[in-house]
């Protein structure tokens, strides 16, 4: 950690701005996100598939118009996006603790999302910007920061929700309307980028290299995503009515890998691998993370010893995957700005981006339809294995299609924007 710290006084203000604002997002999202759900049932009274629809809202919301928020974002500037989106945040969140009809809170919801649709491109475009050739040491250190908004904010909001849900809902709307106002006086505008003939988003959605690397990558996306589906399912196998206490203990070992790790694996992976080659193993790592519960495939309590040793043994497969996954996590979050940045040719970053975050939040939730179906028929058939060894292939799948991306040399960062064009002129000049 002292070491991560030194890292990130290395680098200007802006960054030092931008990994604050994704510690502060993901403190903020994580005190009031895991008590939504009980705030609506217990405190509101609605029905799970209410609860179901105003989440999914919220994630789909977000995910689906990323494309739309990278493209304003690249359009007015990074700053005013950031901002804009920060701010809408703070409203929603504010409002999700004091509504109470269903409509409002899908308005709520939507809110929420789109905040995050217009910040989270805003956000990433700038850091990349900013940092550089020390792209990758700045989005590790992103990783971090994220991971320890995660450990801190669940426990934040449980003591706060022992109050009332409004309390959390509160201190969540303050979080960002204090990072709001930061940045709006602190972080400095960067002019849009000048638009060439013709540049927008539908040459970005025409731009087959870029789909299929973002079609290629959303395997990783739906393998991670199993920390808040598959995994709490198994979870419940294992340690009954403790599954609360179980997850908060994975979430916390995950972040902590993830907090203690990241900057290590960042600069032994630079040294050693390309960009691609790193993203490439990640996806093998996150596939073969699901072995463990192919291997155990009905972890219950190991009836040896005490009982809290039986239910550590019995929980220990689930807690290797969420290891493991983590690894993934370090082995992708830093490297993958740096192919879409090279993929973009350094222009229209956002959007990209944008793009890429559209396409894994829509595979995302095809993908958890999938899973929960397969979960469903492989407990009625008793093979349990069944899940664990479909996400194994899946991330063996994304990695050979990496690996054949980058064989055809489809991930090769381009020239800038008009590049090909200035180096035939000046070959013609020296002619």
């Amino acid at each position: 950690m002292t070491g991560s710290w030194r890292r990130l006084r290395s680098f200007n203000g802006r960054v030092q701005l931008l990994l604050l604002n994704q510690f502060t997002i993901k403190l903020s999202f994580n005190l009031l996100m895991p008590y939504l759900a009980g705030h609506l049932t217990r405190g509101l009274g609605y029905a799970a598939w209410a609860v179901g629809l105003v989440l999914s809202v919220r994630n789909t919301s977000q995910r689906g118009l990323c494309l739309v928020g990278g493209h304003l974002a690249d359009r007015l500037g990074y700053r005013q996006a950031i901002v804009a989106g920060c701010a809408l945040r703070t409203a929603g969140f504010a409002l999700l603790g004091v509504v109470c009809s269903l409509p409002a809170l899908l308005a709520a919801s939507v809110l929420t999302g789109f905040a995050g649709a217009l910040f989270e491109p805003g956000v990433r475009a700038y850091l990349a910007a900013e940092a550089g050739d020390r792209r990758a040491e700045a989005f590790g250190l992103f990783n971090v920061a994220g991971q320890v908004g995660l450990l801190l904010g669940p426990p934040a909001g449980l003591a706060l929700v022992s109050v009332n849900f409004q309390a959390v809902s509160i201190a969540a709307a303050a979080l960002f309307a204090v990072i709001t106002l930061v940045q709006a006086r602190a972080l400095p505008a960067r002019a849009p980028v000048a638009r060439e003939p013709g540049e927008g988003w539908r040459p970005v959605l025409r731009d087959r290299r870029f789909l299929a690397f973002s079609v290629v990558m959303t395997t990783f996306y739906v393998l991670s995503f199993q920390l808040y589906l598959a995994l709490p399912l198994v979870m419940r196998q294992a340690v009954g009515e403790e599954q609360d206490a179980g997850m908060g203990q994975m979430f916390a070992l995950s972040a902590i890998v993830v907090i203690a790790g990241q900057r290590r694996v960042t600069a032994w992976v630079s040294r050693r691998w390309s960009p691609t080659r790193s993203l490439t193993i990640g996806l093998a790592v996150a596939g073969a993370a699901f072995l463990p519960l192919v291997i155990i495939s009905d972890p219950v309590p190991v009836r040896v010893g005490p009982e809290e040793l039986g239910e550590i043994l019995g929980i220990a497969p689930i807690l290797l995957t969420a290891v493991l996954l983590a690894l993934s996590t370090m082995l992708i979050c830093p490297f993958e700005m740096d192919v879409i940045v090279g993929l973009a040719r350094g222009r229209l970053v956002a959007t990209h981006y944008g793009l890429y975050a559209t396409i894994s939040g829509l595979v995302v939730t095809l993908g958890g339809l999938l899973t929960g179906s397969l979960w469903d028929f492989a407990a009625g058939h008793g093979i349990h294995w069944l899940p664990w060894t479909a996400m194994t292939l899946v991330g063996c799948c994304g990695a050979l299609g990496l690996a054949a991306l980058e064989r055809a040399g489809r991930l090769l960062p381009r020239p800038p924007a008009g590049e090909g064009e200035r180096r035939a002129n000046r070959g013609l000049r020296e002619r």
